[in-house]
């Protein structure tokens, strides 16, 4: 009997009939272990035989029957007793309306409502209304890192045990023991910042908060225990019922607005009122819009829908932020003015605005908008410096006046020129006329027969100058520039309208007015100028007069439809509310 040797012999064939028969070598003569193998077969029938269910002859298709029972636990994952209607109580302004599926007395899931009422069909519709966070918040809910127990600095809460122990557990002695030690107290004080915090009981904690308060009550009193609580809109039980134990107890309470850095005093000065913002809808009627400091797909993701659906009906959108947020995105235009700097870019383009609407041609809708709405018209008096030089003082009222320095409430109710009669009048609506019989139908803003005097150019006794100061020196020292602005006497006070005086501190010059004033946009060296913000906020000076003239230009053709959207992203600087101003 003879064998081939060769390299390439093949195998005796095996015949038909013996589907089981595996060959045992492939043509290049070693075992076969490759897809086509004797091995690969074998397993692929040992994984047929432990199979349940029916295998096709070409081995691609499975038939299982039954087997479902792993569903279950998807299904039950949705599944629920009720639906209730809530909200996320976490200061945020969307308030969506949420359904909330609950098993056992447990959120399993959150869907949006879409119960909302229609506001027709020349607006979007509110709904939905929701965002990730919210569509999450089950999850936040039982999360394992939420704070569910009281936790006190480890070095405090050991002092206040050894103390405790050291006074026969007696708490306001223990507390005494360790505030009273100048090393004590600063042990436990040095350690703030740094973590540190243990779980204590509730007992412990409420008492070691107890002990504080009457220590403190019994040494310096009451009125130094200030408290301080959250937003109502967060936790209106935890606002309330610690507002009432502070009050009762003769504390100073806090305000809760104090969360917002400058924004409780800057909104009232600036615009009348604490942050009663229109309404998001009115997004979409805006022609132009500046996101100033407001991230709306991050902060407003709810309302963010009325910013982006705008601009498919020609709303420009601009945003001033200092890094690429989420909501550059969505703009046509990018102004990076770097962080703390946004008081410089407004200023630049107020400066534009004012030059080119109100003092090189008179725009009749700004014009009759500031006579009706704010205090430009109104005379403030100017102080004498001694060098033959002014600084704005205050309001001219009723008081300095003969002839109504008896009125009710004089000394709170403004003055302004009625350019009619050239006569110094009292206008409805200033804060003397909130209170008293006198002002019964006066707290409003109707002018009647009265027309504002805005500048008192055309109608000035003298021009003076007016040290109008300036907070841009490089050593921070105080400086000031001298600029003319017209004025008159009034019942033997010198007094000039507000909008003078803004014209001078923006650098606005008029013929026949003296002073130090910019020789133009290109003036880097004169505040307020677009050429003097360019050095400070990194945005070019054409860029940021452009954008004020279009942002101007489109309020003048649209009667009033551009709109600045503010966010406390301008908020976290000192003095921010020269941000807002």
């Amino acid at each position: 009997m003879s064998s081939d040797l060769r390299p390439d012999a093949q195998p005796d064939a095996q015949p038909d009939d013996q589907p089981d028969a595996q060959p045992d070598s492939k043509p290049n003569g070693r075992r076969g272990t490759g897809p086509e193998g004797g091995l690969a077969d074998a397993l692929v029938r040992t994984r047929r035989f432990f199979t349940r269910g029916k295998v096709s002859q070409d081995l691609r298709t499975l038939t299982q029957k039954g087997g479902r029972e792993a569903d279950d636990f998807y299904r039950d994952r949705w599944s629920h007793d009720k639906v209730v209607r809530s909200t996320h109580g976490v200061n945020c302004t969307g308030s969506c309306s949420w359904k909330v599926y609950v098993k056992d007395g447990i959120i399993t899931w959150e869907t949006q409502q879409t119960d909302y009422p229609s506001v027709g069909p020349d607006s979007p519709e509110y709904e939905p209304r929701g965002c990730p966070r919210g569509a999450a918040f089950s999850w936040y809910t039982y999360s394992p890192t939420r704070v569910r127990y009281p936790y006190v600095r480890g070095v405090l809460l050991q002092m206040y045990r050894e103390a405790k122990a050291q006074h026969d557990g007696d708490p306001v002695k223990a507390w005494e023991h360790i505030v009273e030690n100048p090393q004590r107290a600063k042990a436990y004080k040095s350690a703030r910042g740094k973590g540190g915090l243990v779980r204590a009981t509730w007992e412990e904690a409420s008492e070691i908060v107890a002990a504080a308060h009457v220590h403190t009550i019994k040494k310096y009193g009451p009125d130094r225990v200030a408290g301080f609580s959250p937003i109502p809109a967060m936790s209106m039980v935890s606002h309330a019922s610690g507002a009432r134990f502070v009050n009762l107890i003769g504390g100073s309470m806090l305000s809760f607005y104090d969360w917002y850095a400058d924004l409780p005093v800057a909104s009232p000065q600036v615009f009348g009122d604490q942050t009663d913002v229109p309404e998001s809808g009115d997004w979409w009627n805006a022609g132009y819009l500046i996101m100033w400091g407001s991230n709306l797909p991050v902060t407003r993701t709810p309302d963010a829908h009325w910013m982006t659906e705008a601009r498919y009906r020609g709303q420009k959108v601009v945003a001033v932020a200092p890094d690429y947020a989420d909501n550059v995105k969505f703009a046509d235009e990018w102004l990076a003015a770097k962080p703390g700097t946004d008081a410089a870019l407004a200023m630049a383009m107020g400066h534009v605005v004012l030059k080119e609407f109100f003092v090189d041609r008179q725009t009749p809708y700004f014009t009759e908008y500031v006579k009706s709405y704010t205090d430009l018209p109104y005379l403030v008096r100017l102080d004498e410096s001694g060098d033959g030089t002014f600084t704005a003082g205050k309001f001219l009222t009723a008081s300095d006046l003969t002839e109504r320095e008896h009125d009710e409430n004089a000394e709170f109710k403004t003055v302004l020129i009625d350019a009619r009669v050239n006569e110094a009048v009292v206008p409805n609506g200033s804060l003397g006329h909130r209170y008293g019989d006198d002002g019964i139908g006066k707290w409003n803003l109707e002018l009647g027969d009265v027309d504002p005097q805005l500048s008192l150019l055309d109608v000035a006794d003298e021009n003076v100058l007016v040290r109008m100061p300036r907070f841009d020196t490089p050593d921070g020292a105080a400086a000031d520039l001298p600029r003319g602005v017209p004025a008159r006497r009034v019942d033997g006070h010198l007094v000039t309208t507000v909008f003078d005086l803004l014209l001078a501190q923006y650098g606005i010059g008029r013929e026949g007015l003296p002073g130090e004033w910019p020789s133009g946009y290109d003036d880097a060296g004169s505040p307020y100028t677009p050429a003097w913000q360019e050095a400070i906020t990194g945005v070019p000076a054409a860029t940021a007069a452009r954008i004020g003239r279009e942002f101007a230009a489109n309020a003048e053709e649209s009667r009033g439809r551009s709109m600045i959207v503010m966010g406390a992203g301008t908020n976290h600087w000192f003095h921010s509310d020269t941000i807002y101003r």
